[in-house]
């Protein structure tokens, strides 16, 4: 799950560099949730690692 978390994450930074340099208007918006996404299935990673009682980092 860590690496969709990753994937989303690129996809983000790729849709904000589009974004805030004014190529595409849409693609800020969409960095955003992406963004969002990333860090909901970073946490969600998170909780699931330490209930099985891995470690975390």
């Amino acid at each position: 799950m860590l690496g969709w978390a990753l994937v989303f994450f690129i996809l983000a930074l790729i849709a904000g560099y589009f974004g805030f340099f004014g190529l595409a208007g849409l693609a800020a918006g969409i960095a955003k949730i992406l963004f969002v996404v990333f860090l909901v299935l970073l946490v969600v990673s998170f909780v699931i690692r330490a209930l099985r009682g891995q470690s975390v980092t």
